[in-house]
């Protein structure tokens, strides 16, 4: 005998709108990231300018598109893993 309170039944269907949502939030923050790349690659921030903008600009595009393509494929086959 244990102390511990009984299991709720796991609903399935709200585990699946909980994924699906933060497969999706992690696109859009990596096309914002992307965006946010291309930006500074034009030199439109004030804050970084010449080279340093181009380099900062190329490494966040690349982070974004990791984030825009890779991440949410990541967490997919992790999903499907964990088999719940």
């Amino acid at each position: 005998m244990t102390d511990m309170p009984p299991i709720p039944p796991i609903d399935r269907e709200k585990i699946a709108r909980q994924r699906h949502f933060a497969i999706g939030l992690f696109r859009l923050s990596g096309a914002f990231v992307v965006m946010i790349g291309f930006l500074a690659i034009m030199q439109r921030f004030s804050w970084v300018q010449g080279d340093k903008a181009k380099a900062f600009g190329a490494i966040m595009v690349v982070v974004g598109l990791f984030q825009f393509l890779v991440v949410p494929r990541l967490m997919l086959a992790l999903f499907k893993r964990t088999g719940s």
